[in-house]
């Protein structure tokens, strides 16, 4: 992971939450999660979530979460629009049914390894790729053909933002099934930016 996104996550709100929340490593195991809250009861976690997964899978998760949800929402607002090019509107469909369940998949991981999969996340208003407030709200205002440019000019970077991140847990992640979700998120908005470029061409 770059030096300075390490810096950037050591900071995020959710690392303090789960400091608060009491975070400590699975006795034994020193690859186990902080935050799980596992000890010595009856009630284990499943081999996979003791003994693969790691703080980086967590932190993937629970940023990402956010970022997909933003990306639905301005797909949502697009998609609202009148007089945008049918090909941003498919893209921006397309998106959202990738997006969707990559959330659901992303929060039942959460809630197995017992951790929030909602809340804390607002120190990512201004990085990795997230719009402002008034970003959106340019987005909502925009009409016509003014909306699909800046919808791709946003979602552009909002991609860009989440391969970094995606790359991130390549680096440092441990969770099989993390990671080939990283992957998969990197190789499918890779393509989607590459759409969005050539949209963008006069």
């Amino acid at each position: 992971m770059k030096k300075t996104r390490k810096a950037a996550f050591a900071a995020a709100p959710v690392v303090i939450a789960l400091a608060l929340a009491g975070c400590t490593m699975n006795a034994g195991n020193g690859d186990g999660m902080p935050g799980m809250g596992y000890g010595s009861d009856s009630s284990s976690p499943p081999a996979a979530a003791r003994e693969e997964s790691n703080a980086a899978d967590a932190m993937f998760a629970m940023m990402m979460i956010p970022h997909h949800e933003q990306a639905i929402e301005m797909s949502d607002l697009i998609l609202a629009e009148q007089g945008v090019d049918q090909r941003v509107l498919d893209l921006a469909q397309q998106i959202k049914e990738a997006q969707g369940p990559e959330i659901e998949l992303m929060k039942s991981w959460l809630d197995d390894w017992g951790m929030p999969s909602s809340g804390g996340m607002g120190g990512m208003d201004h990085g990795d790729g997230m719009m402002s407030d008034d970003d959106i709200a340019a987005l909502d205002a925009a009409e016509g053909t003014a909306a699909e440019r800046l919808f791709l000019e946003q979602m552009i970077e909002h991609h860009v933002g989440a391969i970094e991140m995606a790359e991130d847990e390549l680096d440092d992640g441990a969770d099989p099934d993390v990671l080939a979700l990283a992957q998969q998120i990197i190789a499918s908005q890779t393509a989607e930016i590459a759409t969005m470029q050539e949209l963008l061409e006069p």
